[in-house]
């Protein structure tokens, strides 16, 4: 296995400076690794003195690329050429520490609620822990101690292209229809997600849920495979005293904490304890607000239609809010949550795409953005016999058609909830 030295005698590029890019540099600069030069599409004045004149050169001259996981081989072909050459930051963990323990989580859905569970749940029990990746913080970024947990949220971007990861504790919650412009098709998104367990040793554990065990039967992992069992996790479920873990929406992702906890001697008390303190994520499902009989929930990070069926599922009376920029393939099926929606409010750019597939199911209106579409809301409410109400921002699609990110739709409305709720309710 590489070790600092190692890596000061190859050459990199490192393709994309976006926060896990500059991790990177930093890493470098922190380790004296000098043999190195940058790229970045747009941003060419960032490490400007290691910024390579000749990409192509570069490219074909380097050891390793170290890419950014935002960005597509499909629409950046120049890289195709040099795919077995590149890597990730994640792998940089790996070839550079050894006095800790990994947990990395990866799926369709429930990633970074897992992530922050298992995060709590550690720390409840008195280990070191810190968390990174896709979560938020750039794993290179992180201040590892020794023998601490690592967590780390792992999207199929950065799984595609890693080729030295070998985490102690792997997870693949589930999959569905994702990202599919990024991979091209679904047997390369099923391929990326079970890179996960492909460098694992004999001592290291698989966890994956009952449908996907075939899958991983065949590709002959070497890691020990645990398949989360509901039962288990139903046996104690009514024994946590917390009313959003209570939600069936977080079944599938406490089952497999659950089963970790089991695995790691955390007692059933131990366990209960901890998940009775612990708090949801902002922006899935979210119950922010509560004025009379109308509850407000941000579930803005759903950006697919299976992680926002959940969110129907748990609800009733629902005004619902949807739309953005639609995931490709993604398709909304309402039967089994018909009878839960009053209404649908279709936003952002892409009004026809999400019409197309609701009209003559649901009663619906085109309001665009989030202001028009309370307003409206809060005015059929008022003119409602129902005595209950919900309205539940669960978009289905990506926030990038109206805003920067999720966090931003999210926060945009619950700024805005908190303002109109006091001039209609």
């Amino acid at each position: 296995m590489f070790s600092i030295t190692n890596l000061k005698e190859l050459s990199f590029l490192v393709y994309g400076l976006g926060l896990s890019g500059q991790s990177v540099v930093k890493f470098f600069k922190k380790n004296n690794i000098v043999n190195y030069k940058v790229w970045d599409d747009k941003q060419k004045k960032l490490f400007k003195n290691k910024r390579t004149k000749n990409l192509k050169e570069t490219l074909s001259n380097v050891d390793y690329i170290v890419l950014s996981p935002g960005i597509n081989l499909i629409e950046k072909k120049i890289l195709i050429k040099f795919k077995k050459k590149i890597i990730t930051d994640i792998d940089f963990l790996y070839l550079t520490n050894k006095n800790f323990k990994s947990i990395m989580v990866t799926g369709t859905n429930g990633k970074s609620t897992t992530c922050k569970l298992i995060s709590h749940l550690l720390k409840k029990n008195k280990s070191k822990v810190v968390l990174g990746g896709n979560i938020g913080t750039p794993i290179l970024n992180l201040k590892i101690k020794k023998n601490s947990y690592v967590i780390i949220e792992a999207s199929s971007f950065q799984l595609a292209h890693s080729q030295f990861i070998r985490p102690d504790y792997a997870f693949l919650l589930n999959i569905t229809n994702d990202h599919l412009d990024w991979h091209g098709n679904m047997q390369n998104y099923i391929k990326s997600k079970f890179k996960i367990f492909k460098y694992q040793k004999k001592n290291q554990f698989a966890f994956i849920n009952e449908k996907l065990k075939n899958i991983f039967k065949k590709r002959n992992f070497k890691s020990k495979l645990i398949i989360p069992e509901k039962k288990n996790y139903n046996k104690i479920k009514h024994k946590i005293k917390n009313n959003y873990l209570e939600l069936s929406i977080n079944d599938e992702n406490m089952n497999f904490v659950y089963e970790l906890s089991r695995l790691t001697n955390i007692s059933e008390k131990r366990f209960i304890n901890a998940m009775n303190s612990f708090v949801g994520l902002p922006h899935r499902y979210e119950i922010f607000l509560k004025k009379k009989n109308t509850i407000f929930i941000n579930d803005s990070k759903a950006t697919s239609f299976e992680s926002t069926k959940y969110a129907l599922l748990n609800s009733k009376n629902i005004y619902w809010i949807l739309g953005g920029l639609p995931k490709k393939n993604d398709k909304i099926i309402l039967h089994g949550v018909i009878k839960k929606i009053i209404k649908c409010y279709l936003i952002g750019k892409n009004t026809s795409y999400f019409k197309k597939q609701i009209k003559d199911k649901i009663n619906f209106s085109i309001t665009i953005n989030i202001k028009k579409t309370l307003i409206e809301i809060l005015k059929d409410i008022k003119s409602s016999k129902i005595k209950d109400h919900t309205i539940l921002l669960s978009p289905a699609a990506a926030s990038y058609d109206q805003f920067k990110s999720f966090e931003e739709r999210g926060d945009e409305f619950k700024r805005l909830s908190r303002l109109y709720v006091r001039k209609f309710i």
